[in-house]
């Protein structure tokens, strides 16, 4: 659910109907009370290492985590996150 709320935060308008039916076929996986207390271990890590990072990408690597799933973004900080153990990223062949 994290990653299709931030992709459909970042389409426009015209974009929007179109995508939200594409997404509509993917897996939909729901944050739990675990997910959270894990979100919250990686904080205390990161901060003890000088590291920030927003709450949806922390919710989308904890989901993606839980569920042995890989992360494709152009984002860095998901980079930052694999190097602290946090996330696996999708790497292209």
């Amino acid at each position: 659910m994290p990653v299709r709320i931030e992709l459909l935060g970042g389409s426009s308008k015209k974009d929007l109907p179109r995508l939200r039916r594409a997404l509509s076929g993917l897996p939909t996986y729901i944050p739990e009370k675990a997910t959270w207390k894990l979100i919250e271990s990686w904080v205390e890590t990161a901060v003890l290492k000088g590291q920030r990072f927003g709450v949806m990408d922390l919710l989308i690597a904890a989901v993606a985590a839980e569920n042995g799933l890989r992360v494709w973004s152009l984002d860095s900080d998901f980079g930052r996150m694999q190097k602290l153990g946090f996330a696996q990223l999708y790497q292209q062949q």
